[in-house]
């Protein structure tokens, strides 16, 4: 059995009047709720894939000393990049990582797959390289000095008052003075 109560225009009462005039708790926690939602949502990870990830039973099929250049790019694709100095070696470069909202990416997998040719185009052998065999390099980061003098905001601002000659202003050969 329930009850309803009625207000003295004899609608159901809302639930200030229920509550003895204080506001109901549930809009304020729904709002709370919402926004917890979305700040997690924001928080969830995202997971990329950059660059050329051959397919491993497509990299077995390849046959060094037998396949030419035109058989590994109908197979894998054209490389993410070729050798600086010949065009003997080709790099399949990939890299898989995981952000997480706006903090640094974490590596997952990073692979490079290296095909080197001979002068007749041939397959003559194949390594792939992960990230265990990468080499950190410490950058260096020294600024190149330049000649000048450093200006505060001001400085610039005010550096140019007094330096004109006002005589360059004055109106010499103006028709009509």
């Amino acid at each position: 059995m329930s009850v309803t109560l009625l207000g003295p225009t004899g609608h159901e009462k809302g639930d200030r009047e229920r509550n003895g005039g204080k506001r109901s708790r549930r809009p304020a926690l729904l709002g709370l709720a919402l926004g917890i939602l979305i700040v997690v949502g924001g928080c969830q990870a995202r997971i990329d894939q950059r660059g050329n990830k051959p397919d491993e039973d497509q990299v077995v099929q390849i046959t060094p000393g037998v396949d030419d250049k035109n058989r590994v790019a109908e197979l894998l694709g054209y490389p993410s990049t070729i050798s600086t100095f010949s065009d003997k070696t080709w790099y399949y470069i990939s890299k898989r990582t995981k952000t997480i909202a706006f903090l640094t990416p974490d590596l997952l997998e990073q692979e490079v797959l290296q095909i080197h040719f001979d002068d007749q185009g041939i397959v003559q052998n194949m390594k792939v390289y992960t990230e265990k065999d990468g080499q950190q390099i410490a950058y260096v980061d020294r600024v190149t000095p330049t000649p000048g003098n450093e200006l505060t905001l001001m400085q610039q601002l005010l550096g140019n008052l007094g330096k004109f000659n006002s005589d360059k202003f004055k109106k010499v050969g103006v028709p009509g003075s």
